[in-house]
């Protein structure tokens, strides 16, 4: 039966493959189009718009791969620094545990024992556990050296529990998450743009230093 996930996750994924050029759904999700749609559930339903924002977000991450800096903006044009902070963080957060869980079941036991194979790889993805698991999730969050999708599937593959994942994941995704949302809140709020601007460079500032921090202490491999 293990032999058979890879072959239905492939299946899976050629589905949304074949879906997406027929329905078109990455160019709706990142289409300025759909913006005034969100912005018309917002006035009618605050609890429903961030409610859609959210599906759309987090089938955006599992399913089409778009860049999670798209959902920051949105989020922070459409409900501002603090509820569109909170909304796509909790979205991205939710996105990747969905793809780690999906990584998990439907990858790990066929790529693992390929991957151990190679000694490099044995020592980055498997070799050690506890506080290195948590360095590799610091420095592939903070530091974009990885496609943030394609982390998310290949987390599922390494030794790592869930729970240490999401919590770290969500840790070290937020201060990105709300530079760049608070950033956007800026652009769309004249009135306030220059607090908000500074907010978001504080926040990146935050951002670069901890990723040279983690960089400095570094991840031995």
């Amino acid at each position: 039966m293990k032999n058979r996930k890879p072959w239905l996750f492939l299946g899976l994924v050629v589905l949304v493959l074949i879906g997406n050029s027929i329905f078109g759904w990455s160019d709706y999700l990142a289409n300025q189009e759909t913006l005034p749609v969100m912005r018309r559930a917002l006035e009618d339903n605050f609890a429903l718009a961030l409610l859609l924002y959210g599906v759309l977000t987090v089938a955006g991450c599992v399913l089409l791969a778009l860049p999670g800096v798209t959902f920051a903006i949105v989020a922070g044009v459409l409900f501002g620094p603090v509820w569109g902070t909170l909304a796509c963080w909790l979205a991205v957060t939710l996105g990747a545990c969905l793809s780690f869980l999906a990584g998990r079941y439907f990858l790990k036991d066929t790529l693992k024992p390929q991957l151990e194979k190679n000694s490099y790889l044995n020592r980055l993805l498997f070799a050690g556990a506890g506080q290195r698991d948590v360095f590799l999730l610091a420095i592939t969050r903070l530091v974009p050296l990885f496609p943030y999708n394609l982390q998310n599937f290949a987390y599922g593959i390494t030794d790592i529990r869930f729970l240490p994942y999401a919590l770290y994941s969500a840790l070290f995704m937020l201060p990105g998450t709300a530079a760049y949302t608070v950033g956007a809140a800026g652009v769309a709020s004249p009135e306030r743009r220059g607090l908000y601007l500074m907010i978001a460079g504080a926040l990146l500032a935050l951002v670069l230093t901890l990723s040279f921090i983690l960089k400095k202490k570094g991840v031995k491999v």
